[in-house]
C-alpha cells in the first residue's frame, strides 16, 4: 500500500436509498487521503497533470473500450 495507516481514513457509511423505496438502505465507503500524500504519488491537484489538458477522445473509443472490456468479462 503506498500510504501509510495515519496518511487515510475510510468511512463505511450507511444511509436512506431514496430511489428503491421506502425503508431501503445504501451502503457507502468514502477514502480520504492526506494531500501531502497524495502528492509524494504525484496526484496533487495543484499538480499540472491533474488537469485535463485537451479534448476528450471520440465516442467510437469509449464504445470499443466496452466492447474490449465484455470481451474480457466473458
Amino acid at each position: 500500500m503506498p500510504f501509510a495507516a495515519e496518511e487515510m481514513r475510510l468511512d463505511l457509511l450507511q444511509c436512506p436509498c431514496p430511489d428503491v423505496g421506502a425503508g431501503a438502505r445504501q451502503c457507502v465507503a468514502e477514502v480520504r487521503v492526506r494531500p501531502h500524500a497524495l502528492h509524494r504519488l504525484g496526484l496533487h491537484p495543484d499538480q499540472p497533470t491533474a488537469r485535463v489538458t485537451g479534448p476528450p477522445p471520440p465516442a467510437w473509443w469509449h464504445a470499443e473500450a466496452e466492447r474490449f472490456a465484455a470481451r474480457r468479462r466473458g
